[in-house]
């Protein structure tokens, strides 16, 4: 069967706004329910965005491969480019503002849910080289593990495995594994425990794009070849509309 990109693009839309849903949803819960202690309010946001996120890879992922991360997409199409395999410029022009708008529209929404101003932007701060740094770590080590898992044929592992490593990350990380500019840019949208103020936004992009650069080039020292299972990130589709001749 062959899944159209509109059908795609509803899927990353849909998939990043329910994941930015449950990590903000989670957070207000969490220090809603343990207003004094820091350290529980992370224990809950981080159990509850490990398991939403893998739950959302199974749903959506046969339809677009479930990236919700324009870190992920990106990779896919590098990689995959020369092979022939993964997204095309077309698909990547698609998957990257409807990452970004889902993220947005998954803050409203859990804004909403919880009886708050449907956009409020965040004041918290969040800068500093350590935390940048933290956001390198985080990043490198989800395109390591994506594309790992794709070249030695477990991507059917992914649910499990993605949402583990974020969980673990939120505790491992000095920036509590952001990982993602879309979600980053999200999570800007709400003033509440998992917001990031506006103007933090553009170190912590920054740092991702280095972690996607720095996990892409020790794949390929330890894979060469990851560009020819980019078709099985995250979770293998069903099959999509290529054009290859809009790859470049």
């Amino acid at each position: 069967m062959t899944i159209t990109l509109w059908r795609r693009l509803l899927a990353e839309f849909t998939g990043t706004a329910l994941l930015v849903t449950a990590v903000v949803g989670s957070g207000i819960m969490a220090s809603t329910l343990s207003p004094t202690d820091v350290g529980l309010q992370l224990l809950e946001n981080s159990i509850a965005t490990a398991l939403a996120l893998g739950a959302l890879i199974l749903i959506f992922g046969p339809v677009s491969g479930a990236h919700f991360n324009p870190v992920v997409s990106a990779a896919d199409w590098f990689l995959g480019r020369r092979a022939g395999t993964g997204l095309t410029v077309r698909h990547l022009a698609g998957y990257l503002p409807a990452q970004i708008l889902g993220a947005i529209a998954g803050s409203v929404l859990a804004n909403l849910m919880f009886d708050l101003a449907a956009v409020d932007l965040s004041g918290k701060e969040r800068t500093g080289g350590h935390l940048w740094l933290g956001e390198v770590v985080a990043t490198a080590g989800l395109v390591l593990l994506v594309f790992a898992l794709a070249r030695s044929g477990r991507a059917t592992a992914a649910p499990a495995a993605v949402g583990a490593y974020i969980g673990a990350a939120y505790w491992f990380t000095s920036s509590t594994s952001f990982a993602n500019p879309a979600v980053t840019v999200g999570r800007a949208f709400t003033d509440t425990f998992a917001g990031i103020a506006p103007a933090s936004v553009p170190g912590f992009v920054v740092a991702q794009l280095v972690g996607l650069a720095v996990g892409t080039g020790l794949l390929l020292a330890l894979h060469p070849d990851a560009g020819l299972a980019a078709d099985r990130v995250v979770v293998p589709t069903e099959g999509h509309d290529r054009a290859p001749d809009h790859r470049s």
